[in-house]
């Protein structure tokens, strides 16, 4: 079953649909005049559009909520009849439902001469499905209206005003209640927010919208994941490549990205020799390093990789924060091999990612197969046989890795299938953390080509994989996964000293020399705040590490080590304190992991 609750197959979406049906019904009890726009589950639950002659407020949740629990308890079937578009239309218009004619106009307008109509007790609302049988179904203490917003009829400003009324809702009570607490612990946690209380990132209007400003803690984070991918694609075979931020018209012509994503790139700046762009991505870079030398078969497979920032164009209502922006920093890299390495280069990188999500704690995760729609035209460049040859490839690794997948037709990128790592993180958030892709097109277009054992030119296969995706999304996704509080081996300021007197200064400084030395990022709190004052500063700071020196550390060459949100504390010789700390670090080790 899929995971996706806007897929009409999943459970929960029968469940929300269903529900904004039983709120409409309760609206219209209260406001008959109501007339009804759009009705859709949402991801945690439904929304509907009215527009009303006497406003709704958060007042009216009690009364209305009340209503939708005795609609519910009675228990009223969904019940389904199909009618010719244009007697539909008629009967909208003569019952004075403006919205539901405009949208049946639409679809009749579209080749649908059918269409279908869902009724629940006196209810009747034009609907595709799907639905519960019956109210009955429904989990009455599952639900919750939450807040009013105002929507204009189909998003149109120049359309009608709505009121737009939200409700949450969930199989029981329980997971109703699960999803309140983590959407407060997402409030704490809101990467915003702490970006700006640990001083990460800041975006500038003076900069630009969209465009990120690493502040040093947060560029500490930003270098720290680049040094362990830089590490494991060492181990991995990868070689390291820098290409430039912009590309002339032609390059992007050729691969096919000025066809089918000009909309997400800036606008082309003209030079004394031609067009250029800003890159929105580092594969047409790395195709032509490729092509600038002779290749073998011997060479192959061969692992190109770049932390390359890129640049889109989005909208500027769309950015948010670190998850969506115009300049990203990408941990990107290609892999030009044979037909036969193929599988094995491809669930290596799979296995790559397992590798991250394993280090950072993350084990709630599945992939997405993302496949073309062959049957929309233009879409996609390549013949059929092309693609359903990556199908193939692709699923047998994903097969044979037996990571739970899911397939969605018509998502693909334009030059071939692609994979996504859907992560939750701890306050129930999914995001697209990484992806792959199979790429059997791009040596054809830009003749990439490799000499095989048959001395005869062939076409290498390429993959396209980003395990950590953009420091902008993954940044983000750790400050929320960790609330703020790193690893030791991430974190901005690894250890901080606090004497517990100023007689001990020296003796705090003598330790933090001793940390800085082997590039631990340590610092010494010598104010003149009490021992209380210095230890809460150093939680609220989200310090991992505090090691606490007063006379008897002085005098016998020890610390006491009290790790972050903890009243345990232990002494340690200084020597000792340090060999541990240096080995959690180099084995990027987190501390509150059991054993």
């Amino acid at each position: 079953m899929t995971r996706d609750p806007l897929n009409p197959e999943n459970p929960l979406y029968k469940l929300r649909h269903s529900f904004a049906h039983v709120l409409a019904q309760a609206v219209l009890e209260m406001r008959p005049g109501a007339r009804l726009g759009y009705g859709p589950p949402t991801d945690h639950g439904f929304f509907y559009d009215f527009d009303l002659d006497e406003p709704l407020s958060s007042e009216d949740f009690p009364e209305l909520e009340k209503r939708m629990r005795k609609i519910i308890n009675q228990d009223q079937q969904f019940t389904r009849e199909d009618f010719p578009a244009a007697e539909l239309i008629a009967r909208f218009e003569a019952e004075g439902k403006p919205y539901k004619a405009e949208m049946a106009r639409d679809f009749q307008a579209k080749g649908e001469e059918t269409l279908s109509v869902y009724t629940i007790g006196p209810f009747p609302d034009m609907c595709a499905g799907n639905h519960v049988e019956s109210t009955g179904k429904l989990p009455a203490d599952g639900f919750k209206l939450d807040t009013l917003a105002g929507a204009y009829w189909r998003g149109d400003e120049s359309n009608t005003m709505m009121q737009r009324v939200y409700g949450l809702a969930f199989p029981d009570k329980a997971a109703l209640k699960d999803h309140l607490h983590k959407r407060e612990l997402a409030k704490e946690r809101d990467h915003r927010k702490l970006g700006r209380e640990m001083g990460l990132f800041t975006i500038s209007e003076e900069v630009g919208k969209g465009l990120v400003l690493w502040m040093p803690n947060g560029t500490v984070i930003r270098d720290e994941l680049e040094a362990l991918a830089k590490e494991m694609e060492f181990r991995g075979g990868y070689q390291r490549v820098a290409t430039p931020h912009i590309a002339k018209a032609g390059l992007y012509e050729a691969t096919g990205h000025l066809p089918h994503y000009a909309d997400s790139m800036f606008p082309p700046m003209e030079a004394d020799d031609g067009t250029y762009y800003l890159k929105a991505m580092n594969c047409p870079h790395h195709h032509m390093i490729f092509k600038a030398e002779p290749r073998s078969y011997r060479d192959l497979p061969l692992r190109l990789a770049e932390y390359g920032t890129c640049y889109r164009y989005e909208q500027s209502g769309e950015l948010s924060g670190l998850l969506r922006v115009r300049a990203l920093a990408m941990n990107d890299a290609h892999i030009y091999c044979t037909e036969e390495q193929t599988k094995d280069e491809f669930i290596a990188v799979i296995r790559l990612h397992q590798f991250y999500y394993n280090l950072f704690g993350l084990t709630d995760y599945y992939m997405r197969l993302s496949l073309p729609d062959l049957e929309t035209s233009g879409k996609y460049v390549g013949g059929r046989e092309v693609w359903e040859k990556a199908e193939k490839i692709i699923v047998s690794a994903m097969d044979e890795v037996e990571i739970p997948y899911e397939t969605a037709r018509g998502e693909a990128a334009f030059y071939g299938p692609k994979i996504d790592f859907q992560i939750q993180n701890v306050v129930g958030r999914e995001e697209s953390a990484s992806t792959n892709q199979l790429d059997l097109i791009m040596a054809e277009r830009l003749d990439l080509s490799y000499i095989g054992p048959d001395n005869q030119r062939q076409r290498p296969h390429i993959l396209h994989r980003a395990p950590l995706g953009t420091h902008e999304r993954f940044v983000a996704f750790l400050i929320e996964h960790y609330g703020g509080i790193f690893p030791t081996w991430l974190a901005p300021e690894q250890a901080r000293v606090i004497p517990v007197a100023e007689a001990f200064n020296e003796y705090a400084h003598k330790v933090n020399h001793a940390l800085r030395e082997h590039m631990v990022r340590a610092k010494v709190d010598d104010s003149s705040e009490s021992l209380g004052k210095k230890v809460r500063k150093a939680q609220t700071s989200k310090v991992p590490n505090a090691f606490i020196v007063g006379e008897k550390e002085q005098s016998d060459g020890t610390v006491t080590w009290r790790r972050h949100g903890s009243r345990e504390q232990v002494t340690l010789p200084l020597d000792e304190m340090k060999a541990q700390l240096l080995e959690e670090i180099r084995a990027r080790r987190d501390w509150r992991d059991a054993g």
